[in-house]
């Protein structure tokens, strides 16, 4: 029989396991809510993922023949593949996602909130008999190593056989999940369906969604996602930023531990002493980067743990926070993306990678803006699958769509850290902060302590991305700790776990040291003023010196806003030429009167929050106020 027969014969065998009989589990709970979304949604068939390599590959296959996932050059990308969405669901749905807690209060004001008992009627009209015509595939995934202290399990239904690829790319799936899951243990229950149901003989379209009925909706406490309508990333891999950060981040809360936006890297000295960093940026400035970055600076090593999330909890034996990273994937911005911004993400998506809206060669190889200077010789199929060659000029720009992603597993990066799946994790040293901001914000300071730093990360702010819906690219926004779209519960409740940190541990000294940092500064003409990448290890550096020597006063300059460098204290050999003339003065600079500006800015913002503003916060705000008029000699 050809491998083309078997590949058919899988993908025909899975179809045929809905018979409870053949369930993988003897969890009664798994088995009465699996019973009950079969129900509800009314799907032709029942698939139990097991995670294997012969299940992924009939997926592939299936939807290969079917014209939604494109095979590239096996010679120049073996293993990957392209597909392309419903032009219409390209992104986080930030305006269709919901909270439903009980009290509308418990959501906050920076979520959409909908009362639950009205959600849940809304739900079931929209869900019921959503996966006629379809198969459902029920996931078993666990967001950590499997059977980690720090890992926690989920349960997604499907109607999309691409989200089960992505989920088995971004997440470990199989039977060994439910064997940890055992009988009775607490499992996320999450549904999602694209919302197209098919009547017997209708054709499939390629992109299956029903972007008017989208919904992306959480209940945090009875810690359940339903998503409807979108088929895209981060709206339907519910393990993602659904289970990672927004119900996560409410479990954590109530643990007395931390769910993140935030890369966590390994950094190694010349010496061979290592360390953790965690950091927290809004999307697409740059944490993917930095956490693959590769150095400038002779004998540094910095090794990627993860690029997005960070689960930390807090070891009673030594008051450190340890950390995992939950995902077993990275789901990438491509754009930007090239062989000088992150050489290590680049090997990665070398091979065996899910590429989505991103632009296709005459070759058969896939591009995007930023990946290389000048557009691709010869014809290329754009991300809307129009063709474009180069006697068009600019027309049709973008090739790739702004936020076109690469789908690729950890094990593939050639920076992973030895420590990535850890099932105990990595003990945290550093707390880096940072967003895009053309001026103001210094290249890095540290903050004076943990309260501080509560407050810097309170603060972040950074121009609008493509990563979100809407408009007005290049506003400035404020997304406290870049998890403006991504807490599960009330923001200035959030602020106050936080500000708790400290008083969980038995010593607060040893909690991470917490920076900011700010690669975008921008001079009168528009032009960086720092080189950025690789060059940021310098910075690093210097965060490992402050770690190291607290008390070098010849490492920093004590400011109104935290400890800055003194431009000596950065390693900058190699460098000089681009950052002479004053150009180390003027990153390092603080500008009183421009930052009691940012402070008026944090005040209004943080009224949002009403009486759920912590008073310690408001005080770290007032103090830093004092500070700054003081320095003005006000």
């Amino acid at each position: 029989m050809s491998r083309h027969q078997n590949t058919h014969s899988a993908a025909s065998a899975m179809h045929d396991q809905g018979d409870e009989a053949n369930a993988p589990t003897s969890h009664i709970k798994l088995l009465n809510w699996v019973r009950e979304q079969q129900r509800l949604l009314e799907p032709d068939n029942v698939h139990w993922c097991d995670g294997t390599q012969e299940e992924y590959d009939a997926l592939v296959s299936d939807l290969v023949k079917k014209g939604v996932m494109i095979p590239l050059n096996s010679k120049l990308r073996p293993g990957s593949y392209m597909t392309r969405t419903d032009p219409e669901d390209v992104a986080r749905s930030e305006g269709s996602t919901f909270i439903c807690s009980q009290k509308k209060i418990d959501a906050g004001p920076t979520n959409n909130w909908a009362d639950p008992h009205e959600m849940r009627t809304e739900l079931e009209k929209s869900f019921r008999g959503s996966m006629r015509g379809r198969t459902m595939y029920v996931i078993p995934f666990s967001m950590g190593p499997i059977g980690s202290p720090l890992a926690r399990i989920g349960v997604q239904v499907t109607d999309s056989p691409f989200v089960v690829i992505n989920m088995r790319i971004m997440t470990r799936v199989g039977q060994p999940v439910l064997d940890v899951l055992g009988r009775d243990k607490e499992f996320v229950p999450c549904v999602h369906s694209v919302g197209k149901p098919l009547e017997p003989g209708e054709k499939d379209v390629l992109w299956p969604c029903n972007i008017p009925k989208r919904k992306v909706v959480h209940f945090p406490e009875s810690r359940e996602i339903w998503s409807f309508g979108s088929g895209y990333g981060g709206n339907s891999l519910l393990g993602k930023k659904c289970l990672a950060l927004r119900i996560a981040s409410v479990m954590a809360r109530d643990e007395g531990s931390l769910a993140e936006h935030m890369l966590i890297l390994g950094l190694t000295s010349p010496a061979g002493k290592k360390y953790y960093v965690a950091a927290a940026f809004p999307s697409a400035c740059g944490k993917t980067n930095l956490a693959m970055l590769r150095p400038t600076l002779p004998g540094w090593k910095v090794q990627v743990v993860g690029d997005d999330i960070n689960w930390m909890k807090i070891n009673p034996k030594d008051s450190r926070l340890y950390a995992i990273n939950p995902e077993a994937g990275f789901f990438g911005v491509a754009p930007g993306t090239s062989a000088k911004t992150n050489p290590n993400a680049m090997s990665t998506i070398s091979r065996n990678t899910v590429f989505t809206n991103v632009a296709v060669t005459e070759e058969g190889d896939v591009w995007w803006e930023g990946m290389t200077k000048t557009r691709p010789e010869g014809k290329v199929v754009n991300w809307k699958g129009e063709v474009w060659d180069p006697s068009m000029g600019d027309k049709g720009t973008p090739l790739a769509h702004p936020n076109s992603r690469f789908t690729v597993s950890v094990e593939q990066c050639p920076a992973k850290d030895p420590a990535w799946d850890d099932p105990n994790g990595v003990p945290i040293s550093a707390i880096i902060f940072g967003g895009r901001r053309e001026n103001t914000v210094p290249l890095v300071f540290q903050t004076k302590d943990w309260n501080h730093g509560v407050l810097v990360g309170a603060t972040v702010a950074s121009e609008k991305t493509a990563a979100a819906d809407g408009s007005d690219l290049g506003q400035l926004r404020f997304d406290p700790f870049a998890m403006l779209p991504f807490a599960g519960y009330n923001m200035g409740d959030y602020f106050g776990h936080w500000l708790s940190m400290p008083s969980r541990v038995k010593d607060p000294s040893q909690l991470p040291k917490v920076f900011h940092v700010n690669w975008f500064r921008k001079d009168a003409n528009g032009s960086f003023m720092w080189p950025g990448f690789g060059d940021n290890s310098r910075v690093l550096k210097w965060i490992v010196d402050r770690l190291e020597h607290p008390e070098d006063k010849t490492l920093y300059s004590s400011t109104p806003i935290g400890f800055v460098p003194k431009p000596e204290s950065l390693d900058l050999t190699g460098i000089e030429k681009q950052v002479q003339g004053g150009v180390m003065e003027k990153l390092l600079g603080v500008d009183n009167q421009a930052y009691l500006t940012e402070v008026g800015k944090a005040r209004e913002y943080f009224k949002r929050f009403g009486d759920r503003f912590p008073a310690k916060l408001t005080k770290e705000l007032d103090d830093l106020e004092d500070r700054l008029k003081k320095d003005q000699g006000v």
